[in-house]
């Protein structure tokens, strides 16, 4: 029976065209499956689906969203967080991905490092530190990645011992905050990508050209808790918040990090924006 599959340009391009057609004609795609970004079930004969191919190194698989969940699209990820993904999801169900041809060999992508990695913002001695919770904004919650570099941020070729750190990100269309108000403004280019259930990545426009580039991203997936992966699915985007070295601090609970953002911006030394779900 013909499946109700999304396939974008840029997945049959990597797949082929043969590949492609198997998939819409339901000869190679499961009708039920669990979606890799909200880990709840789907059915490719009921209702829209995505097909979203990951790359590692070596090897590509191909998994199924639901289409309000994720676009169809391809995500190059490490050989490592590729196959971790590959047992995540085959925890819950074999069908719900599959090894597929590659018509291109995958490009080089960035080697894994801790969860707490260095940007191309980021001077070797600083490291990110990410933080997920939920942000009470105009009686909503919203999922929020809150980031705090280790040491300050010198832009780089300078010597200087400044910390350039919201500089560099204004510079890249994050807004100064001086309240939590309201919900910051959408940054397009920019986007968190989340797959099987867990989060990957930070991903910036690519400075050549092409596919987005990690801006930063995890050693390992990094776990959400089910209400910051049901209101991301919600809202499909996530509010980044940043602020210099000593500002946020590790805060054990939601609502002590909400007061730290809000001494922050009252402080000025806190940006936003609103990054698109895997808006690649």
């Amino acid at each position: 029976m013909p499946r109700m599959l999304d396939v974008s340009d840029e997945v049959r391009a990597e797949i082929g065209d043969e590949e492609a057609a198997r998939l819409l004609a339901g000869e190679s795609a499961p009708g039920s499956y669990d979606c890799t970004s909200c880990r709840t079930p789907g059915d490719s004969e009921q209702e829209r689906t995505s097909t979203v191919l990951f790359i590692g190194d070596e090897t590509a698989v191909l998994a199924f969203a639901h289409a309000t969940c994720l676009p169809s699209q391809v995500v190059q990820v490490t050989e490592e967080q590729l196959q971790g993904a590959v047992r995540s999801i085959g925890a819950v169900g074999a069908e719900s991905q599959q090894q597929v041809p590659q018509t291109h060999q995958p490009q080089h992508v960035q080697q894994p490092q801790h969860v707490q990695q260095p940007s191309n913002l980021v001077p070797e001695q600083a490291v990110l530190g990410v933080t997920s919770g939920l942000v009470l904004i105009q009686n909503e919650l919203h999922p929020a990645l809150v980031v705090e570099p280790t040491a300050p941020v010198a832009r780089p070729g300078t010597l200087g011992s400044g910390d350039d750190f919201l500089p560099l990100l204004i510079e890249q269309g994050f807004m100064p905050l001086t309240e939590l108000a309201a919900v910051p403004p959408v940054l397009h280019g920019w986007s968190v990508l989340l797959a099987a259930g867990q989060l990957h990545a930070v991903l910036q426009p690519n400075p050549n050209g092409g596919r987005p580039v990690a801006w930063w991203q995890a050693h390992q997936p990094l776990q959400v808790t089910d209400g910051w992966r049901a209101a991301a699915n919600k809202h499909q985007q996530v509010l980044m918040f940043a602020a210099p070295v000593g500002s946020i601090g590790r805060q054990p609970r939601e609502d002590l990090m909400r007061d730290a953002l809000d001494k922050a911006a009252a402080d000025g030394k806190l940006v936003a924006a609103a990054l698109p779900l895997a808006g690649i």
